[in-house]
């Protein structure tokens, strides 16, 4: 860092410490023990999640019902981060000195949880994944410009308690360089292609179009509600010209002439400093299934792609395709030139955005009323479709989900990516929108949200396996929904994006592993994916990026699903007649997101409960 660089940072820095910090009293905020639930696991839990509000005050503020916070950003400094890993150390073993004699089962559960996600934890914590912050999809490049997305803005207190977190973006992204450079002296960097992308996506918050008007930068968008001027706006303007834009631009100049050239050219987590350990712990924090190891998880990937072909094929062929009336010399030659008329015929594919955006709101609607027919409990919360900005969309994948808040008023939200038009096909919105909205993400994690008597640190947990496995069996319910022959599935064309949605998830399984532990070049990652799907050039090159930067969180999704299936299949073989799917799926997410392994011997005891 250079002499003003430093000098600039320090005054931000003493500017922020003479911000007010008004918190609440830990009594405010934090839950009083409820009646049967034991006094010292809640006192632990309380100063644990307590301690998570310090570090991370946007994700835990409206779980605890609190906005004392509301100005703060969280402190993502490497000495803070060493900080929070030493109190999970001293929680964790105090945890484990505790006398569970006269624990309930709700007690015995949480500590359990605790323990496993603390051990995780840890066992992640020496591979400092912190000095790694930017790629292309994470980084305060990405994530501060939406923060005002997500910030109530319903008094004129929470105006101000914005425009005190706009106050603290230059320190959260010095941060963010001085992790880099951290990261950059033990030899722990990140693939240069997952960072070649944030380069542009930093200069663009400091677009020239900002400098001349502020009122453009999505830092600025809460503001446009308010009278231009008002006191709270002026001041916005001037953040945003005066110490945001010129932050992102020092970011962009960083990671171009400091933080490309050190990234590494190859793409394999085992290739990288912390070598296979790291991987193979990554893998089983996503899964939670430690029985598995990167060959085991390749091969079951190569299976499941097979199996899916197969389908694929069948579905071809009950298709209108004029393809299905000549011969083939193989079916491989048949399903290329199907995949190949998916990917480009204009039939498959919206013109304009808002035509997309629209289309998602009506699945949406053609939904909603089908839930009950598969859940007897349904979340409270709402939630809408919005477009994903424009500043992050072109290396952002197709979609994802925003959690809300009942707390706060704030709706989830199925955010949906609305650039690159002959790149999104009509095939596969369906599935996407039962993934990410309902009965997906949306309805599980709002379920979670929903849990009466449960300390809030549950709801913080969100094991990948679970979550992400849930929303891809959520895909595969679309067919028992609905009245056409394909349930909610219109057309053998919507079933094959189903299929097609389902094979992304199986060669996600077999393209991670390759990459990270078997040698695999990004390119043959990417001819794997053309070869074994109909995704699109684009879509599969983003996700080949995403899976490079994100090592083993792509192996969550197939083998989640995997277990929940195999949970079910055994649960209808046990009961039969008795097997009741409302209950099943109420049970299955009555306890919020569980590790796998949890997850299977709570069903276990679920299906004793139901036998007649």
């Amino acid at each position: 860092m250079n002499t003003a660089s430093r000098l600039a940072r320090l005054i931000l820095l003493a500017l922020a410490l003479m911000l007010p910090a008004t918190h609440a009293a830990a009594q405010d905020y934090l839950p009083p023990v409820p009646e049967g639930r034991d006094p010292g696991l809640w006192d632990l839990m309380n100063r644990a999640i307590d301690q998570m509000y310090e570090a991370s005050p946007d994700g835990i503020g409206p779980l605890l019902n609190d906005e004392s916070r509301n100005d703060q950003l969280g402190d993502g400094s490497a000495a803070a981060i060493e900080k929070q890993n030493r109190q999970t150390r001293a929680l964790l073993e105090e945890l484990q000195s505790l006398d569970r004699s006269g624990f309930s089962d709700a007690d015995h559960l949480a500590a359990d949880l605790l323990i496993y996600q603390w051990t995780q934890n840890q066992r992640l914590a020496k591979f400092k994944d912190w000095q790694m912050p930017v790629n292309s999809i994470g980084g305060p490049q990405v994530w501060l410009p939406q923060m005002g997305d997500s910030v109530p803005l319903n008094t004129r207190k929470h105006y101000q308690d914005y425009l005190t977190k706009l106050k603290r973006v230059p320190i959260a992204v010095g941060d963010a360089i001085d992790n880099m450079r951290l990261g950059i002296s033990d030899g722990r960097v990140p693939p240069r292609v997952v960072v070649e992308p944030a380069v542009d996506q930093a200069m663009a918050q400091a677009a020239p179009e900002f400098r001349e008007d502020p009122t453009k930068s999505p830092f600025y968008g809460p503001f446009l509600d308010l009278d231009q001027d008002d006191p709270l706006a002026i001041e916005a303007r001037e953040i945003i010209a005066q110490r945001i834009i010129p932050v992102y631009q020092e970011l962009a100049v960083f990671l171009n002439n400091e933080y490309l050239p050190a990234c590494r050219e190859t793409v394999g987590a085992a290739q990288s400093v912390d070598g296979i350990e790291a991987y193979s712990a990554m893998i089983t924090s996503h899964t939670t299934l430690p029985e598995y190891d990167a060959n085991e998880v390749h091969q079951i990937g190569l299976d499941e792609v097979k199996r899916i072909k197969s389908e694929m094929m069948g579905v071809i062929a009950r298709s209108d395709w004029s393809g299905n009336d000549k011969s083939w010399a193989s079916s491989d030659a048949k399903f290329n030139a199907f995949t190949e008329y998916v990917r480009t015929d204009p039939r498959f594919y919206y013109d304009f955005p808002g035509d997309l955006l629209d289309a998602y709101k009506v699945i949406c609607k053609t939904i909603d009323p089908e839930l009950t027919k598969l859940f007897g409990t349904l979340p409270r919360l709402t939630y809408g479709v919005r477009p994903l900005p424009g500043l992050s969309a072109e290396s952002a994948p197709t979609a994802y989900y925003y959690p809300g808040s009942l707390n706060t008023g704030r709706p989830g939200y199925f955010v949906a990516n609305l650039t690159k038009l002959d790149q999104r096909p009509k095939t596969e919105m369906m599935a996407l929108t039962l993934h990410e909205a309902v009965p997906g993400h949306h309805l599980q994690i709002a379920l979670a949200q929903e849990i009466e008597n449960q300390h809030p640190i549950r709801k913080t947990m969100g094991f990948t396996g679970f979550v992400e496995g849930w929303a891809l069996y959520a895909e595969k319910l679309g067919l028992e929904m609905g009245e056409g022959a394909f349930g909610l599935y219109e057309d053998p064309y919507s079933d094959f994006g189903r299929l097609n949605m389902e094979m992304w998830r199986a060669m996600r399984l077999v393209v991670d592993t390759g990459m990270h532990s078997k040698g695999w070049s990004r390119e043959r990652a990417v001819e794997y994916m053309q070869k074994n799907s109909a995704l699109a050039l684009h879509n599969i090159e983003a996700e080949i990026d995403r899976y490079i930067g994100w090592p083993g969180q792509a192996t969550g999704y197939k083998m989640g699903e995997i277990e929940i299936l195999k949970i079910r299949r055994d649960a209808e073989s046990q009961l039969g007649d008795a097997f009741d799917l409302r209950a099943f799926h109420d049970e299955l997410l009555g306890d919020g997101a569980l590790p796998l392994p949890v997850l299977r011997e709570k069903m276990s005891r679920w299906i004793e409960t139901q036998r007649p």
